[in-house]
């Protein structure tokens, strides 16, 4: 709200000066990217100036420029795990002490409890006497290793960060919890679609209740789409698991599989194991641009996360086409009910109100 209030004299226009940081940006694929990339592209268009920070990738160092206009750096530091760079906390101080003051940034906006380069840029901006904003995008647990490293960091840069802003209001009790800061200075702020880039299939006619409606023949098949990163907190294994059940569901019944990552040779394997090399189709990582006209090829969109903040790709499926969304959990799905409140924050319930796979019978 600040930055697009225009207030601030930083920049030439009248603008704010406004510096992202995370380890996840392009060429990277990902959620994360994808929003950093969109806000800063909208925070130019308002008359802002925006730089974002983040590690180098492979022949990617130094200074780039994106569409937009946005200014990029690619900072030469190493990274040991995951895209994430080693937190040294001091290792980059002189780098990013340098940009904050060549750039004169007004704002420090850091992404993602995973980036140790965002925890670094909010510990030094507030050195600096620099506002910090942090947003956090995932979900994290409270035992294993993982989560204690990352909860920990998380309440040492949180601690003077001038707000904090969750993509949902699980994900904002869940970082309330982990972070040990007031529920007053976080907010919350739903990701969005571009309404006018995924839009139902050419084929669809007629409208129902303002959804297109598609007919189709009881002979033709069905497609269930797949669209994540290929890694273990996004249940690849999961769906490894599961992939020859569900083609058992129905002989019409089709998979796509839209993602890469770490865990992709674990579907390849069960692919070949039970034979399924013509109903399981994997397609590798797709450009953002291009997912429109990979999700519209389906009538069922499958999300097999362990945990999920906030799916985007849950809402990019039910406005492309007139698809049925279906979750695939180890565990009871936690989510909150309108007015469960304690305290100001919503009450998680254990229920899962998800339609279950189940074999196609009657008017299914």
């Amino acid at each position: 709200a600040l930055a697009l209030s225009g207030e601030a004299a930083g920049s030439p226009g009248g603008g704010m000066r406004v510096c992202l940081v995370s380890d996840f940006f392009f060429p990277n694929m990902g959620g994360v990217e994808n929003h950093i990339f969109c806000l800063g592209y909208c925070l130019a268009a308002h008359g802002h100036k925006v730089v974002i920070i983040t590690h180098d990738y492979g022949r990617r160092q130094g200074v780039r420029f994106v569409s937009g206009g946005l200014k990029v750096y690619y900072l030469p530091v190493t990274t040991f795990y995951n895209q994430c760079t080693l937190p040294t906390v001091v290792a980059e101080l002189p780098l990013m002490r340098h940009i904050f003051l060549r750039e004169q940034i007004d704002v420090v906006h850091g992404h993602s409890s995973f980036s140790t380069l965002a925890h670094n840029a909010l510990l030094y901006a507030g050195a600096l006497g620099i506002p910090t904003v942090f947003t956090d995008h995932s979900l994290f647990g409270f035992s294993d290793l993982s989560s204690i490293i990352t909860n920990r960091f998380l309440q040492f840069t949180l601690c003077n960060a001038s707000h904090v802003i969750c993509v949902s209001h699980t994900g904002r009790e869940n970082t309330v919890l982990r972070a040990r800061i007031a529920v007053d200075k976080t907010s919350v702020i739903p990701n969005a679609v571009v309404s006018s880039v995924f839009v139902p299939a050419a084929s669809a006619q007629g409208l129902a209740g303002g959804n297109p409606v598609v007919r189709r023949d009881s002979t033709e098949e069905i497609v269930v789409v797949v669209a994540s990163r290929l890694v273990v907190r996004k249940g690849a294994s999961l769906l490894a698991q599961a992939l020859h059940a569900i083609c058992n569901l129905d002989p019409r019944l089709r998979v796509v599989i839209c993602g890469d990552g770490p865990r992709r040779i674990e579907i390849q394997e069960a692919q070949e194991r039970h034979q399924l090399q013509d109903r399981v189709k994997i397609i590798g990582a797709v450009p953002h641009e291009e997912m429109p006209s990979v999700l519209t090829q389906g009538q069922i969109f499958l999300n097999c996360s362990v945990t999920e903040a906030f799916c985007m790709a849950i809402v990019e499926a039910a406005r492309s086409e007139q698809m049925r969304g279906v979750c695939l959990h180890p565990a009871p799905f936690t989510q909150t009910q309108p007015g469960n409140e304690k305290n100001g924050m919503h009450q998680p319930t254990h229920k899962n109100n998800f339609p279950q796979l189940r074999p196609a019978g009657g008017d299914d």
